[in-house]
């Protein structure tokens, strides 16, 4: 991951987020100290999961970015910005605010970094996608993508805009397929299914999966590409360190079933698989996508060459030394082989 040569401090945006935690947490192990992390905390548990982080300073984002603005330099050299701060919910329904937050802030964030001759890392979507369940490429024509919420089509037209202004081929752009994993607790209704699904597996022994309204489509037969959030932030950051452009999707590349990713939890609680099929919502089944999974053909000329971890390992290891025991990550139980990684875990025990 020495594909640039700058020199200077690395900023990480939504540092208390999933993804954005994660990345301090990896950032930490390959022995980067003195990040300046940003978020907004608010009235949430979401600092729980700075607590074990290193870093050198934090700051709000309200106190973040009229500091660059008045002073450019008010941080001295900077290597790599990774921009992870966002509105992520996709129920969101003032487009406004996702304007000002999701869209304008990460354009003078962008030309900020570019002009202190900075990395560039930021999250687009999946959600950029819109109904597609195919062929989902990063080099399809962006005009052609017909995001289903405003959400997405914030990062959309981020995306655009770079595009416009000949910058894509300088910044790296990460299209987050369904990431899950520890210290998405602060997400409220969301977080992952894999959150979700555990609480109520806990409180009611079963779990609710919409039925399949699609002929030759099974009840929760429907498919996600899943990724754990350890390999998204490994992603992120080996993109951030190479030579690499453009848009990339940060997923698996292979679909799995809402009745794999149930199954799974059910073995790792090891409990019998319980499911319940419920209606799907009137409003949900026109737009409701029956299969997602990335393409990883670009990622893996870009020299990412690590093995994803699998459905089984990633929800093992999240339920078994994160959820169960409540724990944040960098605070985790040792793994059975005291290797530290989902990788070491057994599919099955």
């Amino acid at each position: 991951m020495n594909g640039t040569s700058r020199t200077g401090r690395t900023i990480v945006t939504g540092a208390a987020g999933l993804i954005g935690s994660a990345l301090v947490w990896e950032l930490n192990r390959h022995g980067v100290e003195d990040a300046i992390v940003v978020d907004r905390l608010g009235r949430s548990d979401k600092w729980r999961h700075l607590v074990p982080l290193r870093f050198s300073e934090y700051l709000e984002a309200e106190e973040f970015y009229p500091r660059i603005a008045e002073n450019p330099n008010a941080f001295g050299p900077i290597a790599e910005v990774y921009h992870l701060g966002a509105c992520s919910a996709t129920t969101e329904r003032d487009a406004t605010y996702l304007i000002a937050n999701n869209y304008r802030t990460t354009q003078d964030l962008a030309t900020w970094a570019l002009g202190r001759d900075a990395r560039f890392v930021y999250a687009s979507s999946a959600a950029t996608y819109g109904s597609r369940e195919t062929d989902l490429r990063e080099d399809l024509d962006p005009h052609s993508l017909a995001p289903l919420n405003m959400y997405g089509y914030s990062k959309q037209l981020f995306d655009l805009w770079a595009r416009r202004e000949g910058i894509l081929d300088r910044i790296v752009g990460l299209k987050f397929f369904n990431i899950y994993g520890p210290n998405e607790d602060h997400k409220g209704d969301m977080r992952s299914v894999v959150a979700k699904a555990y609480e109520q597996i806990t409180a009611e022994g079963t779990v609710k999966l919409f039925e399949s309204y699609r002929p030759g489509i099974h009840d929760g037969e429907q498919t996600r590409d899943f990724l754990y959030v350890k390999d998204a932030v490994a992603i992120a950051l080996h993109l951030g360190r190479s030579k690499a452009a453009g848009l990339y999707n940060v997923g698996s590349g292979v679909a799995r079933t809402w009745n794999d990713l149930v199954a799974a939890i059910f073995t790792a609680l090891e409990r019998p698989k319980n499911i319940t099929y419920i209606p799907m919502p009137d409003a949900l089944r026109g737009k409701y996508q029956y299969r997602t999974e990335a393409t990883v053909d670009k990622l893996r000329a870009g020299g990412y060459t690590a093995p994803f971890t699998s459905l089984e390992e990633g929800v093992w290891e999240y339920i078994c030394r994160y959820l169960v025991p409540g724990l944040t990550l960098g605070t985790e139980l040792p793994s059975p082989t005291g290797a530290g990684s989902a990788r070491s875990t057994p599919a099955s025990r």
